[in-house]
């Protein structure tokens, strides 16, 4: 077979069969891996990456970046544990109130982009900032505790065995799915990042598409903020440090192009469930967090260079 017939198959089913090669390893170094209680684990450790990730694929997907989902995170997790506290209001008001936190700054984010033509890197690196420091005012610099049972069974419980964080993600996959695939305004997100110029010929309102795109990363950082909240029951300032490499590097693994117009949820939680997957198991084979970090470097790095192959 011609090397380049089996592009097509390596880029369908490649993931996959990485996904189901590094399972099988590790379960032949590490039995304890395959039982049921560790990928439960798997699952719930993924939930808040695969959320951010999910949220950054609409951004990839017109051709830009969002470098401040961790800040968004930490401040979306402060501002919703500020109305956590037990008999204050009910349980939706705190989660409503960290996504909205989200969804304002990427708004914002999407604003500067389309209006004030600045490039999204630089944007996104000054709402990293400005999202971290306005966390830290918010809290005083300090955890926000006491948070109501309510808000802290969102990223502890279960259903039917499921982490509530899990079935988070399964459902903000879903409608991201249905919303880029089904939706018109999903097609004009694909045709943005595909060729500017001839959406905006087309009569696209390019600005409106990425505006969307920017608001609902933002509101999925949100999400992701309010759930590691929960989990963790404080709103830390400090939190959510490097979760946007970690995000991007799932979406880039997921086979989401970085200039954009080609990729999708799918492949975006693969790539989210794989990290997860290589973390997990390289806690269960005791290797020190040092080490951890430069394997995440070099997977974030091999998942650009492969990005740059297969768009040549």
């Amino acid at each position: 077979m011609h090397p380049r017939s089996t592009r097509p198959w390596l880029a369908r089913y490649g993931l996959l069969l990485a996904l189901v090669g590094i399972s099988l390893a590790l379960s032949l170094a590490k039995p304890g891996f395959l039982t049921v209680s560790n990928l439960i684990n798997v699952i719930r450790q993924i939930a808040i990456n695969g959320i951010l990730a999910v949220g950054v694929t609409y951004v990839l997907l017109t051709g830009g970046v969002d470098l401040s989902l961790g800040s968004l995170v930490a401040l979306s997790g402060v501002a919703a544990a500020c109305w956590a506290h037990p008999t204050e209001f009910p349980v939706v008001v705190p989660v409503l109130i960290g996504v909205l936190a989200g969804a304002l700054c990427g708004a914002a984010n999407g604003a500067v982009i389309t209006w004030g033509r600045v490039a999204p890197f630089i944007v996104t690196l000054g709402m990293m900032t400005v999202a971290r420091g306005l966390a830290l005012v918010i809290s005083g610099g300090k955890p926000v505790s006491n948070l109501s049972r309510a808000f802290t069974t969102l990223g502890s419980a279960d259903v039917l065995g499921i982490p509530v964080p899990a079935l988070i993600l399964a459902a903000v996959a879903l409608a991201s799915h249905l919303c880029l695939r089904h939706l018109r305004v999903g097609r004009y997100v694909y045709a943005v990042g595909g060729n500017e110029l001839a959406a905006r010929a087309s009569g696209i309102n390019v600005a409106g598409v990425k505006l969307f795109a920017y608001t609902v990363c933002g509101a999925c950082a949100g999400l992701a903020g309010v759930v590691l909240a929960s989990r963790i029951t404080t709103g830390q300032p400090n939190a959510g440090l490097a979760y946007e490499l970690d995000a991007i590097a799932a979406v880039v693994i997921g086979g989401t192009s970085l200039s954009g117009g080609v990729g999708g949820v799918g492949g975006t939680l693969l790539g989210a469930l794989l990290m997860g997957v290589i973390n997990n198991g390289l806690d269960l084979l005791n290797v020190s967090s040092y080490y951890q970090q430069i394997v995440k470097g070099l997977i974030i790095v091999g998942a650009v260079w492969l990005d740059k192959r297969s768009t040549k």
